[in-house]
């Protein structure tokens, strides 16, 4: 039988017309998580739930699942680099979410990036402790992140097991949640979202401190679900994305934070895998948001 090939070919004589739209763009700088509920692939899908177009620099590939972490691989810092480069020169970026960074020579790369395309909004989320209790970061690079990235993001986001290991203290109760946002700031953030899910009670109650004395005490009603494996990632996704979409910080707070209040609820009662299962990304999917073209 004789096959055919057929080449479509552009008339370059054809009129094109020039694009009047683009989509708001989202780059994550993070860790993948083979299970899906967190790092990469919780990024990807919190940009495209809220209308965003994601795309990723690969930091470090995690073997994972429900369960926990049972190896790390760490993508060459060269091979980093050029993903961001491949993305920025190209396409560019609204908005930058900044995951796991396992070594200070990866932190330094995203130093680079931020001063390179001054890049205006970055989110980042000290990832160090996964949710399984697995440490993900070694001191030494903690200290690079601190001294090199605080000052350089929007908003810096810890939980308080990572807030513990910033500030060598533990972290008890409400009451010592300012204290603790004020002394973040001191390390050099411009604003911090100190996350107190971690605290016993029917509360969970967060605080976003920003360096110009605003506070302000973000607090909800605790939704009972052991589906909890990718929040810090979906949480700081989300802000990005806001911001990405031109809302001011405070206010990408309030509905990033919405936006996963009600993926924790709707994926409350789903099982998946043997330990904490992720959240419900796409309970109310929206279509991709169009911004006038540059």
């Amino acid at each position: 039988m004789r096959s055919t090939r057929i080449i479509f070919q552009m008339n370059p004589d054809l009129p094109t017309a020039l694009p009047r739209f683009r989509y708001p763009r989202v780059l994550s700088i993070a860790g993948s998580d083979s299970g899906g509920g967190a790092g990469i692939q919780a990024d990807l899908k919190t940009f495209s739930a809220l209308g965003c177009y994601g795309m990723t620099a690969i930091t470090a590939i995690t073997a994972q699942n429900t369960v926990g972490v049972s190896a790390i691989h760490g993508v060459p810092v060269e091979v980093l680099k050029a993903q961001i480069r491949a993305v920025l020169d190209d396409i560019g970026a609204d908005a930058v979410k900044i995951g796991m960074l396992h070594s200070p020579e990866v932190v330094g790369v995203v130093a680079w990036a931020i001063d390179e395309y001054r890049i205006e909004h970055v989110v980042l989320d000290p990832v160090m402790v996964a949710t399984s209790g697995d440490r993900l970061i070694a001191q030494e690079t903690v200290r690079v992140l601190v001294s090199e990235l605080f000052h350089r993001a929007s908003l810096v986001t810890p939980n308080l097991d990572e807030a513990t290991l910033l500030l060598d203290r533990d972290i008890t109760c409400i009451a010592d949640l300012d204290r603790a946002a004020d002394d973040l700031l001191a390390l050099g953030a411009r604003a911090v979202l100190l996350k107190g899910g971690h605290l016993p009670g029917d509360e969970v109650v967060d605080v976003l401190a920003l360096r110009d004395n605003t506070r302000q005490r973000l607090q909800s009603p605790r939704i009972a679900s052991s589906n909890v494996h990718g929040t810090g990632c979906t949480l700081s996704s989300a802000i990005a994305a806001h911001l990405a979409l031109g809302l001011a910080l405070p206010q990408a707070v309030i509905e990033a934070r919405r936006f996963i209040l009600a993926a924790i609820a709707s994926g409350a009662d789903v099982r998946t895998g043997h330990g904490h299962g992720p959240l419900n990304h796409g309970h109310a999917p929206l279509p991709m948001r169009l911004l006038p073209a540059d």
